[in-house]
């Protein structure tokens, strides 16, 4: 399939060609892409010393990693909306600089509701910086390279998420200057002013050439559909499930529902709705968003569970606890570099031998927790971690490729935000369901048989992921 580019530079004047994303470039907002991520699972080695240092309770922690995971995935969308309308390259500098104040602020936070708030901020900065990653692959690439630039970015929001543990556990150990779990939030400001000095010298300024006005009563209802599911989810167990939790989860289904209507009559009347339904006509869009739901919900889960088991019941500091998972980071790496050429091999077959790897490494895991409990660590998962990395690697950057690899250069942003909304979600879900699964086993089967639970619950996931791979197209457009 050829691919026409219809993004043009904002400013106005003689037609020319579409702007080239240079390997600089490329580089700037893959560390965008980058960021959001990290600090999503950053912060997961870091609760125990944040609950002792704020004094918070656990309601309170959990909305530490709730707060910014469900205002990241409410404006995701409206964030790639935006940058079509008002400039990519303009909304992720004003993302990126917002990002780094909210992670200031954070890092200063005084008490533990000052550090929500201030969570709930960055998520949303977050949403305003991504979507304009992939829109910008979208519109100054195209062939091949596009395809090594969407191949780079899936493993780099793979790697993110487990190097944001281990990053996290590090941080922690250290104790810079005396700043303890701060320095988790402070190490963005840095990080931050470099990529927004890069930015403004290597990154393109593209838009929809026919931008649409933000769908405001869609925007409305998608963040109602996502706030009814995810914060009950998140919140219902630490707060006992009181009323409310079941009032809102009894309402998600009727604010989707109205979400689906009103976008549905927009597109038919020729405007362009949050999330056109008729995006979901691209059968490559449509089967690579529903394999991502199980595969992040199994991913994050994994990660929250699997941090709370060896720190509170192996006993592991920190770092150890952090670099348990190292053999997964590394392994992932090295097989996201051989992806592109697999896939020029052996087109999307090679998503459902990745499923089976992981099944696989799972399954080494398990049975490492069941046998050596509580002395569970580096060694005890190497095996099960490295072959579970290959999996992943196998299969996660393959898929987003694949998800906007027909989408039309002028709905990018659109396509980019409906993308990570679905993947940000349903990380978000994936600590409200195994997270809650785990943390309401533990106290009657104890916590070895309960991380044994919760991950064989995970492999029924990845089993499902398997299953839906095989619909894949066998070709990447």
């Amino acid at each position: 399939m050829t691919e026409t580019i219809t993004s043009r530079p904002v400013r106005t004047g003689t037609p020319q060609a579409p702007p080239a994303l240079g390997g600089l470039g490329l580089f700037t907002v893959l560390l965008g892409a980058a960021l959001p991520l990290v600090d999503f699972f950053i912060v997961n080695v870091a609760l125990p010393t944040i609950g002792a240092d704020l004094s918070a309770g656990e309601a309170v922690l959990e909305l530490v990693v709730a707060g910014y995971g469900v205002a990241y995935a409410v404006l995701l969308v409206l964030g790639g909306r935006l940058g079509d309308l008002l400039g990519r390259r303009r909304l992720f500098l004003g993302g990126m600089a917002a990002f780094g104040l909210t992670s200031l602020a954070c890092g200063l936070a005084p008490d533990a509701w000052s550090l929500v708030a201030a969570r709930v901020a960055q998520g949303a900065s977050a949403a305003a910086m991504l979507p304009q990653v992939l829109a910008t692959i979208q519109a100054t690439t195209t062939g091949p390279r596009r395809a090594k630039a969407m191949s780079l970015y899936g493993a780099t929001a793979g790697l993110s998420m487990v190097a944001g543990q281990i990053l996290g556990g590090v941080l922690v150990a250290a104790d810079i200057a005396g700043t303890g779990w701060r320095s988790v939030f402070l190490v963005n400001v840095p990080v931050v002013l470099v990529g927004l000095f890069l930015a403004a010298r290597a990154v393109p300024e593209t838009r929809s050439a026919r931008p649409e006005p933000v769908d405001l009563p869609g925007t409305f209802l998608l963040a109602a559909s996502i706030l009814t599911l995810l914060v009950p989810l998140t919140e219902g167990r630490a707060a006992g499930w009181p009323l409310w939790t079941w009032l809102s989860l009894a309402a998600f289904p009727f604010a989707a529902a109205a979400f689906y209507a009103v976008e549905r009559r927009a597109d038919r009347a020729g405007r362009t709705p949050l999330v056109p339904p008729s995006l979901f006509a691209i059968v490559s869009l449509r089967r690579g968003l529903l394999l991502i739901v199980p595969f992040s919900i199994g991913f994050s889960g994994f990660m929250f569970v699997i941090a709370v088991a060896l720190q509170q019941g192996a006993g592991l500091g920190p770092v150890a606890a952090g670099l348990a998972l190292a053999p997964l980071a590394v392994v992932f790496f090295l097989f996201s570099l051989a992806g592109p050429r697999l896939v020029a091999r052996y087109g999307t077959r090679v998503v459902p031998t990745g499923a089976a790897l992981q099944g696989v490494g799972l399954a080494l895991m398990t049975l490492a927790a069941w046998r050596s409990w509580p002395d569970l660590g580096l060694v005890e998962l190497l095996p099960g971690a490295a072959v579970a990395g290959a999996g992943q690697a196998l299969q996660l950057p393959v898929v987003l490729r694949l998800v906007l690899s027909e989408v039309p250069a002028e709905r990018a942003g659109v396509g980019g935000g409906v993308m990570v909304t679905t993947q940000q979600s349903s990380l978000a879900l994936g600590v409200a369901t195994l997270g809650t699964l785990f943390l309401s086993l533990t106290p009657g089967m104890g916590m070895r048989d309960a991380l044994v639970t919760t991950l064989l619950v995970q492999l029924a996931g990845v089993a499902l992921t398997g299953l839906l791979s095989l619909r894949l197209p066998r070709t990447i457009a």
